[in-house]
């Protein structure tokens, strides 16, 4: 039986890009079913790709996974493949597959993918997408190869992980990463609920967030609903994170916040909305 692809890039949308991939797994696994996580991702930025990938691999069917956002494509950096409790992840080694490998339970096994026959032969060293991690992926989704056939094993520890900055605290102030602004303009942090009920705050609370130099004060709420038009919130995300927001607005913007900037929380109760 074949296994459903889920396939993820930073290809967009606007070349023919993502259509070859899905034509070349097609021929390879007619039987396999792909799921679009999505291929609008910024270019080359593989944090963003692979804390993606890390919020969806538990809502996609079990099977391969392909990621490809590769900025290395055509040096010395390894294709890679592993098998994982969840199934076969492929893509590059450059920390991408990284924290979704080891959300699912860290990898059995992983090989470089070397096999000249498991490969589309190619003039170019460009489109690995097409020539190298396509064809691995629908391999291993219709059955017609083992991991092993793809290439020799490698040893886990020489693997590039991805170093996901942890949160501090120090005081009574707790500082995190903004991590993720999607199309609404709502920031995801790395901070957890967890780590604002351990500093003694609340969902109801008013709550100081320290983003550079700018303090705001804003209600812990559970949905946007609850505050007025244009009034900035934090609430938990759909992930389990603490994310900041503006109803009906961009918090990205009225708060002037991107991604990797520093976002504090203070851990002192304020009696009012700012």
């Amino acid at each position: 039986m074949s296994l459903p692809v889920s396939f993820l890039s930073d290809f967009g949308l606007e070349d023919e890009f993502v259509g070859v991939v899905h034509g070349v797994i097609a021929k390879l696994a007619p039987e396999s079913r792909v799921v679009d996580i999505g291929h609008n991702f910024p270019r080359g930025n593989v944090k963003a790709a692979a804390l993606a990938l890390t919020r969806s691999i538990q809502y996609v069917p079990e099977g391969v996974c392909l990621a490809v956002v590769d900025p290395g494509v055509g040096t010395d950096r390894r294709a890679i493949a592993a098998e994982t409790p969840w199934g076969f992840f492929v893509g590059p080694d450059n920390g991408l597959l990284s924290p979704a490998v080891a959300i699912v339970g860290g990898a059995t096994e992983i090989v470089s993918i070397e096999n000249p026959e498991a490969m589309i032969p190619s003039p170019g060293e460009t489109f690995h997408g097409r020539d190298i991690f396509g064809p691995a992926a629908a391999l291993l989704a219709a059955g017609d190869a083992a991991l092993g056939d793809l290439g020799p094993s490698i040893p886990g520890e020489t693997v590039m992980p991805m170093m996901l900055p942890l949160t501090d605290t120090e005081g009574d102030v707790i500082t995190g990463e903004a991590w993720w602004v999607d199309r609404f303009g709502n920031v995801e942090t790395n901070i957890s609920p967890e780590d604002l009920v351990l500093a003694g705050l609340a969902e109801g609370d008013h709550v100081t967030v320290k983003v550079g130099a700018t303090l705001h004060t804003v209600p812990w709420v559970t949905s946007y609903g609850e505050v007025e038009e244009g009034e900035a919130l934090l609430h938990v995300d759909s992930v389990g994170l603490m994310a900041l927001a503006v109803r009906g607005g961009r918090a990205d913007e009225e708060l002037n916040v991107g991604e990797g900037v520093a976002v504090s929380v203070v851990a002192r109760r304020s009696a009012t909305a700012e």
